[in-house]
């Protein structure tokens, strides 16, 4: 998915779930959302995370 999609997607999954969400950048140049618990940080980059409680 592309990067706006998912900051717009973690937005949403963080609003939901009340976890706080990491968008990451995957060794392919893709980007993907995670729970933050759920990131073991095998070849991506963290591009951002969104807490619902902030």
């Amino acid at each position: 998915m592309s990067r706006k999609d998912a900051h717009a997607y973690a937005a949403s999954l963080a609003a939901t779930l009340m976890v706080a969400i990491v968008v990451f950048e995957a060794g392919d140049g893709s980007y993907g959302a995670v729970p933050a618990d759920e990131i073991d940080g095998d070849e991506v980059a963290i591009v951002g995370e969104i807490d619902p409680f902030q």
